[in-house]
């Protein structure tokens, strides 16, 4: 059975209902996202779909996911309370309507509706980091990974803020005679929710989960590229988000060199662990082991480019030919490879733990379907793949023309994502749906016996 820690504080968390219900809500954003992505190149939907087709994915994928798994995991690591689940809820319906609002009236055309979906948006977001950032504050010390998710909860605030201007401004010049133009901000808004918001919670949950799952500590190198990492790298994101919003070239290259040297370190951190791991492989870890990959070949592609000019809207996400190295090959790679643990073990922990020695249970790996996991590791890994191939080769002048390598590669990814769906959706089908449905989210009993709070991991 895939491992379950004796440190962790299983009788903190929520009921079971609301994480996954984030993660049902995200797994439908996903969808949604990659068949627009898949049809872009295609031109038949009307409208920005391109725009929509990033923010189905990260603000709608990504970061409801992010906000299931801190609800759910800073009272189970932090040993503490979350502050209110009533928020939770209001958090998750308002991201959710605010979103699809703003989708669709993206790919309709409707811009004069933006503003009200932004806002709708900007409180879902906001309520998220009051619910979470009230939770964290009754924890002292914090550890590696509480004081990356504090620094993310900082970003959200200033990704949705910049959003909701960028939404306004669609229909009012909020930005005349201000020394601060519209691309400018859209590029410090979207280097804010990439590296600020996303990658700083993706971080702080790998020092967590990189070392429990793999059954080993950080130790070495690992320890100076760590402490590298926390202290560069937010620095970095602030520093290269600045630089774009203001135009200042130096500030701006500085921040870009910490933070692709900050997403290597961590690339080569997490890298180590698998290579160190004793533990059978699962598609947790074959998806981490992609992501390392891609973080480490995004840094070495992206330096030389950022260098060279940290301000190019081109290179928002890195080198031109690494935009889906980084998007798909890390973000894509850690959040589904977390998923396909986190998911089966909250539905386990609720619904077979306290059958455990009584009766046959499960384990853990059971509940989903392996061969569709390893299918839509195959479509995910391929269909990436060529994307990164098409992009690249398009960046470096090679090709001209990559529309049916896009829509190729595209509709691989999304058959690999549909498989994903349908595998997590049919694990909580299968052994949880009554729970997801239930209006009873009334205390949940302890089902671990578990007492300390997780390691620093040497802080």
């Amino acid at each position: 059975m895939s491992a379950i820690p004796g440190d962790i504080e299983t009788d903190t968390q929520p009921p079971m209902a609301i994480p996954l219900r984030h993660f049902l809500v995200g797994l439908a954003f996903l969808l949604a996202g990659a068949l627009a992505g898949t049809l872009d190149p295609l031109g038949v939907l009307p409208g920005a779909i391109t725009l929509a087709h990033v923010h189905l994915l990260l603000a709608g994928w990504v970061c409801v996911t992010i906000m299931g798994a801190m609800t759910q995991f800073v009272p189970v690591w932090s040993g503490t309370t979350l502050h209110s689940r009533l928020l939770s809820r209001v958090q998750l319906w308002a991201v959710t309507g605010g979103l699809a609002g703003f989708a669709v009236s993206l790919l309709g055309g409707r811009y004069a509706w933006l503003p009200l979906f932004g806002v709708l948006l900007l409180v879902g977001f906001w309520t998220f980091v009051y619910n979470v950032g009230r939770t964290l504050l009754g924890v002292r010390p914090w550890d590696v990974t509480e004081r990356h998710f504090a620094l993310a909860l900082g970003f959200f605030l200033l990704v949705t803020t910049f959003g909701l201007v960028l939404a306004i401004g669609y229909t009012r010049p909020l930005l005349a005679g201000l020394p601060v133009s519209r691309g400018a901000l859209r590029g410090s808004h979207a280097t804010l929710a990439v590296f600020g918001a996303v990658l700083t919670t993706v971080f702080g949950a790998l020092y967590q989960l990189g070392t429990m799952f793999t059954q080993t500590e950080l130790h070495g190198t690992d320890r100076h590229l760590r402490r590298f990492e926390e202290a560069g790298y937010p620095i970095g994101v602030l520093l290269l988000a600045g630089g774009r919003l203001f135009d200042a070239v130096a500030v701006g290259r500085l921040g870009a060199i910490l933070v692709a040297a900050g997403v290597g370190a961590m690339g080569v951190v997490l890298g180590r662990r698998l290579v160190e791991t004793a533990v059978a492989w699962n598609p947790m870890l074959r998806r981490y082991a992609v992501a390392a990959a891609a973080m480490v070949a995004w840094a070495v592609l992206t330096v030389p480019a950022w260098y060279a000019s940290p301000l190019d809207p081109r290179a928002t996400f890195g080198s031109p030919a690494g935009t889906h190295l980084l998007l798909f090959g890390v973000v894509g790679f850690v959040v589904a490879g977390t998923l396909y643990h986190v998911v089966p073990f909250i539905v386990w922990v609720h619904r077979y733990s306290d059958r455990l020695g009584l009766e046959a249970v499960p384990m853990i790996d059971d509940l989903y379907d392996d061969r569709l996991a390893r299918a839509d590791l195959a479509a995910l890994l391929g269909g990436t793949t060529a994307l990164v191939l098409a992009e690249g080769l398009l960046a470096v002048g090679a090709v001209t023309d990559v529309s049916t390598a896009l829509l190729l590669a595209g509709t691989a990814s999304t058959v690999g994502f549909g498989l994903f769906a349908v595998n997590l959706i049919g694990t909580v089908r299968r052994h949880a749906s009554g729970a997801v449905f239930s209006t009873d989210e009334g205390s949940v009993e302890s089902k671990n016996d578990a007492s300390t709070a997780p390691d620093d991991g040497g802080s």
